[in-house]
């Protein structure tokens, strides 16, 4: 199997992009990256980002495009984001996350799946690829199964794809790897995020995920993109962007 593409969440650097968004696009271009995943647009129409984008000679196959579940214009909204999504050329729109709450019941976590389960069909209906990003929270049991396994059993993989962060996967006691294997086949995308043993960000290989497990299993699951993701650094957001890619580099990936 071929090496999966490496890109960044630009969550990532979300500090410069609140300050000045596209020349944030072009520092990424600039420190070497070919792959960006969204996270926002800053008030920019899908044009300017489209053309900063292609001038950075960045490709952005997915972004996080949240659900304002508590909202009663969910719908509405989310098929502005939808289009929004088309006339950038996007390929994925990933959740990055759901307000399940710290106790859920076995109907909140159906609830949850349900909710995804419709959003899905309105993005796939207009041509894009759905997702679920994962936190620590979704590897609780719930009357003995675990969340995230309730969820992608509720529903169907023709609708809903997994994008495991794997360094949460390991904060919640899981092994990345092992994850990556049982999902092969329906996880396009992985999030590359390292913690060090006191629960905080740190780049990536300074922390407590087994990267060599963790990316050989990507290799053989058929993943498309690993993408950086790092929320906190020791450094700055950007030299902390120029870590992660000096490691992938160093290995190979990049």
């Amino acid at each position: 199997m071929s090496k999966p593409q490496v890109g960044i969440q630009l969550y990532s650097v979300r500090d410069r992009s609140e300050k000045d968004f596209l020349g944030t696009i072009k520092e990424i271009g600039e420190i070497g990256y070919r792959n960006v995943e969204l996270a926002g647009y800053y008030g920019h129409s899908a044009k300017e980002v489209r053309q900063a984008l292609d001038a950075a000679g960045l490709n952005a196959p997915s972004a996080h495009i949240g659900l304002s579940v508590n909202d009663p214009a969910i719908w509405d909204n989310l098929k502005k984001q939808v289009e929004f999504a088309n006339e950038l050329g996007l390929k994925r729109f990933i959740v990055p996350s759901y307000p399940l709450g710290d106790n859920p019941t076995v109907d909140d976590v159906n609830k949850m799946a349900d909710t995804l389960e419709e959003a899905a069909k309105i993005v796939t209906a207009a041509g894009l690829q759905f997702g679920y990003h994962n936190h620590a929270f979704e590897f609780k049991p719930v009357d003995g199964e675990l969340v995230i396994d309730r969820v992608f059993n509720r529903v169907s993989s023709d609708l809903l794809f997994a994008e495991f962060d794997l360094g949460w996967v390991k904060v919640a006691g899981q092994d990345p790897a092992t994850y990556v294997k049982k999902y092969a086949g329906r996880l396009p995308v992985v999030h590359a995020k390292d913690f060090k043993e006191d629960g905080t960000d740190t780049e990536i290989g300074k922390g407590s995920v087994d990267w060599d497990s963790a990316l050989e299993a990507c290799e053989q699951a058929g993943v498309d993109y690993v993408i950086i993701e790092q929320e906190r650094y020791d450094v700055s957001s950007l030299e902390s962007a120029k870590l992660n890619f000096e490691w992938f580099k160093a290995r190979g990936w990049l």
